[in-house]
């Protein structure tokens, strides 16, 4: 396998996760407020992921933490997710909704804005993919 096929199939694997954790955040929001705190995690973790599969493409080495805005500051300027300026309110959600804490438990209304961070994010993921030359489609 040529290395820009391996580099295809890794940034498909890392997406294909995103879009899973999204999708899962997904229907627990439909559930109520009750999974809030996991709606959190599952869309910061679509958000990460999502940024590492762009990374991947673009062959920019990161490091394993779970910071957005790190992961950000990696991209070219002129690419969408250089812009992006709401994660630091996703990337709290790494800890602070993952275990019982000091802090109170996300609302649903936290967590809805967590899912629409997310879905920003794996937006403008897949434009700057686009614009990069990879095809969305397998």
């Amino acid at each position: 396998m040529s290395e820009m096929n391996k580099i295809l199939v890794e940034t498909r694997r890392w997406l294909a996760y995103a879009q899973r954790d999204f999708t899962a955040a997904q229907a627990l929001a439909r559930e109520g407020d009750r999974f809030a705190p996991q709606i959190c995690v599952l869309s910061q973790q679509a958000a990460e992921k999502s940024l590492k599969a762009a990374l991947i493409f673009l062959q920019i080495e990161f490091p394993f933490r779970h910071d957005l805005e790190l992961l950000a500051s990696l991209f070219p300027k002129n690419l969408v997710c250089s812009q992006l300026t709401n994660l630091p309110r996703l990337t709290e959600w790494t800890v602070e909704s993952r275990y019982p804490s000091r802090l109170e438990e996300p609302t649903l209304e936290d967590a809805q804005t967590a899912l629409e961070l997310a879905q920003e994010v794996l937006s403008s993921v897949q434009a700057d993919l686009v614009q990069q030359g990879f095809s969305l489609s397998p």
